[in-house]
């Protein structure tokens, strides 16, 4: 799907740092800088345009013959109605609160539709709604609030009441109670002190059946799957999780078919289960070993569940116990709704389309959203990288690719997320999120992107990629959600070559940020978890996976490495509370700190630019002066829409790409020595 921008919109300002972005078009003008350390510069920005337009889509139900499907990443935030007989979006409505809709569940009438928001904020909001399906002209309306911030799933009881499960970081998950007749929402208790992450919830008239884990924030004693059957008359948890889902790191969904329960794992270190219980007798049940990663999306038709995984759609016959492949002529991509009914099996892809599979024959007819009247709009954004023709944005399922020289735009489809990306000789390299590994695209070549290199599944979310040109390795930080810790890839452009080091850091701290300096790779160590070390740097030899030497940062420094950038001899970094830091590495001490959350509050990241080691947080896009190491403002209120974390990359002229609230722009910065 291609979006030009039109010329009209393609602005270039110039201004001084805190002057900020004034949204102008007009002749050239220059200023000096307002920064912090009076550094006077030039600054020049280009607008490039969103950076990457679509509907990103994060859930998906079918009730009737009409699929329902929640946004992500996308503001507002809202829920589709797409009509399968006419293959059309017939209705919509915007709940307006949170960032993306993971939870759809439908009432046993049929009419009420509610939805879980994922909101990272709106505290005090409603981060739970309801839509009337019988009126859809009219909004759907907030109905409550769940103490754990974003709620993962949804279930509706044959008596209406409502039952949500997700999480907040730094706290056990609860079960929450929504009932429609008094209109409250109660907590109903956490019955896994040590999970972190509640991802699965399924109601009978008797029983709530409660799926978590760790697949987020593992290792540091978080527990691992687990399944709870809650008595909803007498108020109490009960374990009923088959000891062989014990060693996968979450229960990921939950399906009430007949008189069974159909219970699906997260994979990590092992694949992912699909388990059969017996309602009536829970010690009753078949254990099934799949192929993926993940099992989710669990629907059912007679004998057969049909459910997705990482490497695509599948059947489970419950009277063989056999699994087998649905065939699709295509990529489905990330899947995130699947629903069967007369015969035809209706998937939802996070690439932005509904495939209908006709079970009997293996045809399929795909339609676009956006085609089909869903809104293409402007996206929370990750990774970026350039060089002198193109620009990359990342996005959900998807990679942006900016033309420099004509404006135009061409969404590239890639699964999972690219957290960062680098171009070497015109060829994209990026870190995709999740356990997708290394994935490349050659625009002289064409087609889509597609997986360079894998690396173990349970080093998951690759963080910070950069390129080393003595070793002339790809370097990427990795973090591993479901175990703790992480690891450093490598991995050779001309010879294709790979490595993966496990825990270079320790067995707590994940690499968050890499650097490089004649061929020795610098690894920044972070720790989410509460206990134990952070803020660790490593000096690694990615040839030989040895490490070199190692430092602590200072105890002032109270949180882990956020970024890092060479210039000479000196490693500048950033924690992940605005803490700065130099290293001088041919002493190999700290030889300067400073506070800078007053332009940093959070998460960062550097770049080193013509000379000048540049950052750019939520908020500023910032350099530092090699001397005095005096931060200055380049561009003020940039205000960046990130996903996960800000990112700022350099092209081959030097030119910085950064994001200035949903808009890709180029800033040409001259510093006035």
């Amino acid at each position: 799907m291609q979006h030009p921008p039109s010329l009209g919109r393609r602005q270039l300002l110039v201004a001084g740092g805190a002057l900020g972005l004034a949204a102008a078009a007009g002749p050239l003008l220059t200023s000096p800088a307002r920064a912090t350390s009076k550094a006077p510069s030039c600054v020049r920005i280009t607008d490039l345009g969103p950076g990457i337009q679509q509907f990103a889509l994060m859930s998906a139900l079918q009730v009737g013959d009409t699929v329902y499907i929640g946004s992500r990443n996308l503001e507002p935030t809202r829920v589709l109605a797409f009509h399968l007989p006419t293959r059309k979006v017939v209705a919509q409505t915007v709940l307006g609160t949170g960032h993306s809709i993971q939870a759809l569940a439908v009432d046993s009438t049929g009419r009420y539709l509610y939805a879980g928001i994922l909101t990272k904020g709106d505290e005090g909001k409603p981060n739970l709604f309801r839509w009337d399906l019988t009126a859809p002209d009219k909004p759907a309306v907030g109905v409550g609030r769940t103490e754990d911030r974003d709620i993962r799933d949804l279930a509706v009881a044959p008596d209406g009441t409502v039952y949500a499960v997700g999480g907040i970081p730094g706290k056990a998950p609860a079960l929450w109670m929504y009932d429609p007749g008094t209109g409250k929402v109660t907590e109903l208790g956490i019955p896994d002190p040590k999970a972190t992450l509640a991802r699965a919830v399924a109601a009978t008239d008797t029983t709530v059946f409660f799926g978590a884990g760790s697949v987020l924030s593992g290792g540091d004693g978080a527990s691992k799957a687990s399944l709870y059957a809650f008595d909803r008359a007498s108020g109490t948890f009960g374990d009923v999780t088959p000891p062989e889902m014990e060693k996968d790191p979450s229960l990921r969904d939950l399906l009430v078919s007949g008189d069974r329960l159909v219970v699906s794992t997260s994979g990590s270190t092992e694949p992912a289960k699909l388990a059969v219980m017996d309602l009536a007798d829970l010690s009753s049940y078949s254990v099934t070993t799949t192929t993926g990663k993940v099992v989710k999306n669990l629907t059912a038709n007679g004998d057969s569940i049909y459910f997705a995984t990482d490497t695509g759609l599948h059947s489970y016959s419950t009277e063989t116990e056999v699994i087998s492949p649905v065939g699709f002529d295509g990529d489905l991509g990330e899947i995130w709704g699947l629903d069967v009914a007369g015969g035809t099996l209706a998937v939802v892809s996070g690439y932005g389309f509904v495939g209908e599979i006709d079970l009997a024959t293996g045809r399929a007819v795909v339609t676009d959203l956006g085609e089909a009247g869903a809104p293409v709009v402007a996206q929370t954004t990750m990774g970026i990288a350039a060089d002198h023709r193109y620009a990359y944005v990342g996005g959900n399922n998807g990679i942006a690719r900016h033309d420099l020289r004509t404006g135009k735009v061409v969404n590239l489809r890639a699964p999972g997320e690219a957290k960062d990306a680098e171009v070497l000789g015109g060829v994209l390299y990026t870190g995709q999120y999740s356990s997708q590994g290394m994935w490349t695209y050659d625009p002289a070549k064409g087609g889509q992107p597609h997986q360079l290199a894998a690396f173990p599944s349970e080093q998951n979310r690759p963080l910070d990629v950069c390129y080393d040109p003595v070793s002339e390795l790809l370097l990427v930080g990795v973090q591993s959600d479901t175990e703790g810790g992480g690891s450093l890839w490598t991995y050779a452009p001309k010879t294709g070559e790979k490595a993966a080091y496990i825990n270079p850091v320790d067995g707590t701290q994940l690499v968050r940020a890499v650097a490089t300096r004649d061929g020795v790779a610098y690894l920044g160590g972070d720790n989410p978890t509460p206990q134990g070390p952070r803020g660790t740097l490593v000096a690694f030899d990615p040839v030989a996976g040895k490490e070199l030497w190692r430092i602590d940062l200072p105890a002032t420094l109270t949180t882990g490495v956020a970024a890092m950038a060479v210039r000479g001899r000196h490693l500048y970094g950033l924690t992940r509370k605005g803490g700065f830091f130099v290293v001088d590495l041919t002493v190999r001490r700290v030889i300067h700190t400073a506070d800078h959350r007053a332009v940093c509050p959070g998460f960062a990241s550097m770049v080193t630019s013509r000379g000048v080691v540049y950052g750019v947080s939520d908020t500023t896009l910032f350099r530092f002066d090699h001397k005095t190491f005096a931060i200055s403002t380049v561009v003020a209120e940039i205000n960046g829409a990130w996903y996960s974390g800000p990112h700022v990359n350099a092209d081959n002229r030097g030119r910085l790409y950064t994001m200035r609230g949903r808009h890709l722009v180029r800033v040409e910065d001259r510093p006035v020595n």
